[in-house]
């Protein structure tokens, strides 16, 4: 029978977690395992869908660091995204790792629970892992073991519009700053205009924003079925039903659409909102606005980041995570974000004017909001292979408490028996 995809990651996963265990005392760091001291090093740096986009900008990066940092020479290759775990799973149970890998947050916790990647606090100065943001860069510690850098990310913002919300009685200028405030806003919204608060995807992120925790420490078992989940879900269903939120489960592509014909008064997106909306609706763009997402109960904003780890069978592990620090120090992170038009999870980068002054533009409104958030940001992820039968099944039960009325409890029993089960396979 051909295996699906999650089938091979899985399998490759428990591969690549026996050959650690057989190979435990043969790895080692620079020096110790294939590297003598003054030897040349090459590097094999690894990316995800980066090229030829920013060709020019890695080749520069690339060039300076060999510059500084003689008899070491870094090979460059980018893969596409769908094409990178499969490829990095199998080249390091073949013994051909790469040496620093482009991974996103929620794989890179995996390979560091199988501890298939370095912890990087055995290289690392505590200044250098205090330039990034704390959150993010806490999304990937495991156990007090750091298995990865943050690199560019992303946050949600809040879009407003302030034409449906001044005709609410509503100051635009003195946004809502809390989760309980945007419910207010929307409520009176309501009440005024008649129009819907926001819509959204009934997903298993909701969880995360409201301090839920998904699985136990060591990911063995489901622990959101709790009194206080059913009491968030409850809250959830008034607010429908007080118009603050659409009863629907409502992707992306749609909110666009319900957003530009003012059906609804706020919008949660990144960024990447805003060239729809200015192509769908311009009159409507004119009159939004973008400020930071308001916070629920956690008091946290999810950041969707990529990260840069060493592979543990890396035979130049303390030159790997150089070049590591190097790509994502705030220096190049700033210069990476202001050719990719992303957000850098390095604390001095924000300080630079690319992400504090002004036109006036909906754009930089949103990129200044998207910037200001980030020190509340945390990268949400499941951290097991099979997170997305995981995700799937949560939102599978909000979808039918949300959207058929089924009973709280007997749904959150239900996806409870069946993320353990996802667990056990």
């Amino acid at each position: 029978m051909k295996k699906s995809k999650k089938g091979m990651v899985i399998t490759l996963l428990s591969v690549l977690l026996l050959s650690f265990m057989l190979s435990a005392c043969g790895g080692g760091k620079s020096g110790q395992a294939g590297s003598g001291k003054g030897d040349p090093v090459k590097l094999e740096f690894w990316t995800i869908s980066l090229q030829p986009t920013f060709t020019d900008y890695f080749n520069k990066l690339i060039a300076d660091y060999e510059k500084t940092h003689e008899g070491v020479t870094i090979d460059w290759k980018d893969y596409p995204y769908d094409a990178v775990t499969n490829k990095l799973l199998t080249s390091i149970a073949s013994g051909s790792s790469p040496d620093v890998v482009n991974l996103n947050t929620e794989f890179a916790s995996q390979m560091g629970s199988k501890g298939a990647v370095v912890d990087l606090n055995q290289f690392l100065t505590d200044e250098q892992k205090q330039s990034y943001f704390d959150g993010i860069f806490n999304s990937t510690v495991i156990d007090g073991k750091a298995y990865a850098l943050p690199w560019y990310t992303g946050t949600e913002v809040l879009f407003m519009n302030t034409k449906i919300v001044k005709d609410a009685g509503l100051d635009p200028a003195n946004p809502p700053k809390s989760q309980d405030e945007l419910v207010a806003w929307a409520k009176q919204v309501k009440e005024k205009t008649g129009k819907i608060g926001y819509s959204t995807q009934w997903v298993s992120n909701l969880f995360p924003k409201e301090g839920i925790k998904i699985l136990n420490d060591d990911k063995s078992a489901a622990v959101f079925n709790t009194p206080e989940t059913k009491t968030i879900l409850e809250n959830i269903k008034k607010k429908i039903a007080d118009g603050v939120i659409m009863k629907e489960d409502v992707p992306f592509t749609k909110q666009i659409q319900y957003y530009s014909s003012e059906q609804v008064a706020f919008e949660i997106a990144g960024p990447t909102f805003i060239n729809f909306l200015k192509t769908s609706a311009p009159d409507v763009y004119k009159n939004t606005i973008a400020v930071p997402m308001p916070t629920g109960k956690a008091d946290v904003r999810l950041s969707n980041s990529m990260d840069v780890v060493v592979p543990g069978k890396s035979k130049h592990q303390k030159e790997a995570v150089e070049f590591a620090a190097f790509i994502t120090n705030a220096d190049n992170q700033t210069a990476f974000s202001k050719a990719a038009n992303t957000l850098p999870s390095t604390k001095e980068s924000i300080k630079d004017p690319f992400f504090t002054a002004s036109d006036n533009t909906l754009e930089s409104q949103a990129k200044i909001a998207s910037a200001n958030s980030l020190d509340k940001a945390v990268d949400y992820m499941v951290g097991v292979p099979n997170a997305s039968d995981i995700n799937s099944a949560i939102a599978r039960g909000l979808q039918k408490i949300m959207l058929n009325d089924a009973d709280i409890q007997a749904t959150l029993d239900a996806m409870e028996q069946e993320v353990n089960q996802v667990l056990k396979k």
